[in-house]
């Protein structure tokens, strides 16, 4: 008795056609038109030509808008130069800014530079009374509490009013412009530089105390690494202030500097040789400010 098996069509050629369509539909995927592609050079300067203009071009449009409303309202005349009056002036001034006709007629540029010596000298004195001083008070609370509401005290004084002492005490205008200069710069920095050692974590100052330091290594190693910022913003300001201070210092005290170039030039009814003085005061101190800000910047660790 023969036994008839039927065998059921095996699905393999449905399974064979898959990757044969697979292999005709492959090239359709691969058919596609090249897209531009920018080269990376090419695409990070243009990104930095971008950043570039993005910090160049708003604060030349505000200076625009700033001449544009001096010239408006100086395009009838007045006692306030036109812009074309002042710019003028000043091509005649800087061509020649380091001329010498006598002690009290001497070119704009040795002013600005006795002026930015004075404020060398006091900066830098109060620079070494100063921080110091901010590491003591910072370090030391029974200090600090006893020297906090003489700070108080002083702080808020204007410094011209200092100026008489300094006239009393050195009897020559230049060392007491100085002076002036010295009171008026120390506070910022003693105030930043002990705010600055009040905020190193006491878990540093643990370590040093189970490794036996001393108190000058404890400075140099722990405290002063971590204060720097602080003393660093403490300068910054302290500088702005006696760029602001000097000048009018130097109107009183008289002698040579941009102060006295400016009150000397009024005294002559020269409009314009004031406007260029103002804007020379400030290009001189916003490039001291930044200098230290870039500077300040370098030190601080929480943006490497």
């Amino acid at each position: 008795m023969s036994t008839v098996v039927a065998l059921k069509p095996a699905p393999a050629a449905a399974k064979k056609e898959t990757p044969v369509e697979q292999k005709a539909e492959a090239p359709e995927a691969t058919v596609a038109e090249p897209k531009a592609h920018t080269p990376p050079r090419a695409s990070a300067w243009a990104d930095a030509v971008k950043g570039a203009l993005l910090k160049i071009v708003p604060p030349l449009l505000g200076l625009a808008l700033v001449i544009g409303i001096w010239g408006l309202f100086t395009i009838n005349g007045g006692s306030i130069p036109t812009p074309a009056q002042v710019g003028a002036e000043a091509v005649r001034l800087f061509s020649d800014p380091f001329y010498r006709n006598g002690p009290n007629d001497q070119g704009i540029g040795w002013n600005v530079l006795s002026s930015l010596k004075r404020v060398g000298i006091g900066f830098g004195f109060a620079a070494l009374v100063g921080i110091p001083l901010g590491f003591i008070l910072g370090r030391f609370e029974f200090l600090s509490r006893m020297f906090d509401p003489v700070i108080s005290l002083l702080r808020p004084v204007s410094p011209l009013a200092w100026l008489p002492i300094g006239l009393l005490v050195l009897k020559k205008a230049d060392p007491a412009a100085t002076w002036t200069i010295f009171i008026c710069s120390i506070w910022p920095m003693i105030l930043n530089t002990a705010e600055g050692v009040r905020r190193v974590p006491q878990d540093y100052l643990n370590v040093a105390r189970v490794l036996n330091l001393s108190e000058g290594k404890i400075v140099t190693r722990i405290l002063f690494p971590a204060v720097l910022p602080y003393m660093l913003t403490g300068i910054r300001l302290s500088i702005g202030t006696a760029w602001l201070v000097i000048v009018a210092a130097e109107m009183l005290t008289g002698g040579v500097g941009i102060g006295f170039w400016v009150w000397d030039e009024w005294n002559n009814l020269k409009v314009e040789h004031i406007v260029i003085a103002i804007f020379v005061i400030g290009i001189v101190g916003l490039t001291l400010e930044q200098m230290l800000l870039l500077l300040a910047r370098r030190f601080q660790y929480d943006a490497r």
